[in-house]
């Protein structure tokens, strides 16, 4: 189903899409230790990624980070700007989560992705050598094709991506 909206954002999506998309999703999530979630829909209610079904079977411990907390959650167990436990699993509703880093982390991070943009920028354009340690680690695919060693480990051996 082609998701594409106006400004970049995603249209809503259909109930039948909804659904195969949390089976889909339930699959990974109570495997994972950690779960970010982002979904958000330009003036209408976050919709349901993680329900509480999903959350019982979480591993105990487990975090959910839930991005859309403030406009109901993907996870509506989520409390806006509040962190709460509910069956073993710690699940952060924080609204504003890059306000609460400190100032230093964001100039980190710039100061990181400007040295890697850097590091491949020669003559005034963007130069990828497949064989430089570094580039093969952050190129994920080139002319349409996977070329990153651990996708293609996980291609190998069978892994859904």
């Amino acid at each position: 189903e082609d998701l594409s909206g106006e400004g970049g954002y995603a249209k809503e999506a259909s109930a039948e899409f909804l659904k195969r998309q949390q089976v889909e999703v339930r699959k990974r999530i109570v495997a994972a230790d950690a779960v970010i979630t982002t979904a958000l829909i330009p003036g209408k209610k976050a919709p349901v990624l993680i329900t509480e079904d999903t959350v019982k079977i979480m591993k105990p411990g487990a975090v959910i980070v839930d991005l859309a907390a403030e406009r109901g959650g993907n996870c509506p167990l989520a409390e806006a700007d509040k962190e709460v436990v509910k069956h073993g699993v710690r699940i952060l509703g924080y609204t504003n989560l890059p306000g609460m880093m400190a100032h230093e982390s964001s100039q980190l991070y710039a100061r990181n992705v400007m040295h890697l943009v850097l590091q491949f920028w020669k003559d005034k354009k963007m130069t990828l050598d497949p064989q430089d340690e570094v580039a093969k680690n952050v190129l994920v695919t080139r002319d349409g094709q996977p070329v990153n060693p651990m996708v293609l480990d996980a291609i190998k051996s069978g892994a859904e991506i």
